[in-house]
């Protein structure tokens, strides 16, 4: 049997292109783009996927995989993938800011731990807050959704030389400032809380001066900080909802769905 050289650069173009954009997802995804997942499980998962998406979509118009067009179009599908997961990267983040920030407050930012997604030292109520969120996110099928956005793109962002519009990367860039609107908001009942905590220690060195107020103080904040977070925890699955609707809202808008 013969094969044609056009047979082979089409067949391995049609490949290739979906695979980048696909490879783009998996190695930024929350909860699949992390180090804990083994390099070989995610190489396992892009090609199954790619693989069933490829006969879905239509063939690469022009395929020369020895041009510097087709360098151009890796990358750019690179870019879509990465673009698609690091919605759900900024979705994650949003409470870990959250923790960061109660930690900071409320004197518990000594408790360290390394994160071990990222690699680096976090508050460990901000690990706390990441565990929550990444577990939310795999019983509310996030990861799931998140694959169907990618196919879903490949219908509204064909694989061809069309790049995004100035309006869908100030989407992606407006998106990422609500990062940190959404943990003021998540932590703005418990920063009140702990602004009481130490505005009544002000009141208590003004009223008795000769008590040792940093004695008292350091230990007596942490515990509130404690108590307070277990009083709003109650709360994270309603900010999880919020937050993760206004993901899929942005991402719906990036990718033209």
């Amino acid at each position: 049997m013969d094969f044609h050289l056009d047979l082979i650069m089409q067949t391995l173009a049609d490949f290739l292109l979906p695979m980048a954009r696909v490879s783009g997802v998996f190695m930024i995804m929350a909860g699949l783009g992390t180090r804990n997942v083994p390099m070989r499980i995610r190489i396992v998962l892009i090609v199954a996927l790619t693989v069933m998406i490829m006969p879905v979509i239509p063939p690469v118009p022009n395929p020369d995989l020895m041009s510097f067009r087709m360098v151009l179009q890796v990358m750019q599908q690179v870019t879509l993938g990465f673009a698609i997961g690091f919605m759900t990267l900024i979705f994650v983040n949003t409470f870990i800011i959250a923790g960061q920030v109660l930690a900071t407050q409320s004197g518990l930012a000594f408790a360290s731990m390394v994160d071990p997604a990222s690699g680096v030292s976090v508050p460990a109520i901000g690990q706390f807050y990441l565990i929550l969120a990444t577990l939310l996110f795999f019983i509310f099928d996030g990861h799931l959704i998140t694959i169907q956005m990618l196919v879903l793109s490949f219908d509204t962002l064909p694989i061809t030389d069309a790049w995004w519009s100035r309006l869908q990367i100030w989407q992606l860039i407006e998106f990422a400032g609500w990062m940190f609107a959404t943990a003021l908001s998540i932590t703005l009942a418990p920063i009140i809380a702990m602004l009481v905590v130490n505005l009544s220690f002000g009141i208590m060195t003004r009223a008795a001066p000769q008590l040792n107020i940093f004695a008292i103080g350091f230990p007596i904040t942490m515990l509130s900080g404690l108590l307070i977070l277990w009083l709003t925890l109650d709360t994270f699955l309603i900010h999880y909802g919020i937050q993760w609707q206004l993901t899929l809202d942005y991402s719906c808008r990036i990718i033209g769905c």
